[in-house]
């Protein structure tokens, strides 16, 4: 049962630009053999995932220009949304970045917005793993539906670099996380009349689940001198991820067909309208099995799992993106998409394209 639930109809905005970004270096599955106790073919059958992008540590002497940062990605993913929407960066009133491993703790929106040139936006940073991106999508969406809000235009990043966090002896872990982020600018509408854009939502979490998906803080001591006996602080650091795959599967197969059905209800619609189901890019097997429950073939379910991995926050935008511009995804059509991850946290969102 969850202990929180949020569910609406219609919101008054609409996409009007999305764009990703992904880093230069793939290591394959092939590749990870010399890491660890695998192979190709026990990945892919397992998880579906052939490859993955992760951002590089800096080389000595390295070129400024050919330096990668997660800051980097969020920017170019935006960029390109933005480039597409035709929305000037000073007309973007609000700035939202989903992620969990910022380059900055204090959060990296208004660098993105910096880099963007959105000086009349405010930005933050939202947290909630790879749920993130929709959870920034719906709260961008109700500052748009509320009136005098003052939010016309808004950009949601969604961007994530796990390999950061990911333990590379750990063979049940390292290889499924890539690094990658994606953007979408949506545009306010007049009444959220359904038409286009955000047609309904449900969102959730359970902390009872936290310990099955985590990434917790690690401290080092260190003393610093006070009258009397002196202080033991903490050098702050955290400890790889932690995952229980099978209470992470059994939660995902058992809630993302619940919540994709609620979202559908609150747009009054029903698995027969959609067009394309998009889930958050953790596990083929997942997709399949969330399909097959709502009785969606998989003809309709968008996946670029194979050649980018489980990217958190950025896999539903990432995805979004090469589908809308390869052609797939037309003006008018209807997207389920449903995010899930740690917190635990999982929701969904209905989106009409266009």
């Amino acid at each position: 049962m969850a202990l929180n639930m949020a569910t609406s109809g219609p919101l008054s905005c609409r996409p009007v630009g999305i764009g990703s970004a992904a880093p230069k270096t793939i290591i394959t599955n092939v590749d990870l053999e010399d890491v660890v106790e695998t192979s190709d073919e026990w990945i892919r059958t397992r998880t579906g995932i052939s490859q993955r992008r992760v951002l590089t540590h800096p080389k000595k002497d390295q070129p400024e220009e050919e330096k990668e940062s997660l800051g980097d990605l969020g920017s170019a993913a935006a960029k390109n949304a933005l480039d597409m929407s035709g929305v000037n960066p000073e007309d973007i009133d609000l700035v939202i970045c989903a992620t969990s491993s910022p380059d900055d703790l204090f959060g990296d929106a208004t660098t993105v917005a910096k880099n963007l040139g959105c000086e009349n936006a405010f930005a933050f940073d939202l947290t909630a793993a790879c749920s993130g991106f929709l959870f920034g999508l719906v709260t961008a969406g109700q500052f748009m539906d509320r009136k005098g809000s003052g939010v016309k235009n808004a950009i949601v990043v969604g961007a994530d670099a796990l390999s950061r966090w990911v333990d590379w002896e750990d063979r049940n872990s390292c290889i499924l996380f890539g690094d990658g982020a994606g953007a979408m600018v949506l545009q306010g509408t007049a009444d959220g009349d359904g038409s286009s854009g955000i047609l309904g939502y449900s969102a959730h979490s359970n902390g009872k689940g936290h310990d099955d998906l985590m990434c917790g803080f690690k401290g080092d001591p260190t003393t610093i001198a006070t009258p009397g006996d002196g202080v033991e602080l903490s050098n702050g650091s955290y400890n790889f991820i932690s995952m229980n795959g099978k209470e992470v599967y059994k939660f995902a197969t058992r809630e993302v067909p619940r919540v994709l059905e609620e979202a559908l209800e609150a747009a009054e619609m029903s698995a027969d309208d959609i067009d394309w189901l998009l889930l958050h890019q953790a596990n083929i097997r997942i997709m399949e099995t969330v399909a097959k429950r709502l009785g969606v073939p998989m003809e309709k379910v968008i996946t670029n799992l194979s050649d980018y991995g489980n990217t958190s926050a950025a896999s539903i935008p990432l995805a979004l993106d090469e589908a809308v511009r390869s052609g797939k995804v037309k003006e008018g059509d209807v997207i389920a998409c449903a995010g899930f991850g740690a917190g635990l946290s999982w929701g969904s969102a209905i989106i009409k394209w266009g």
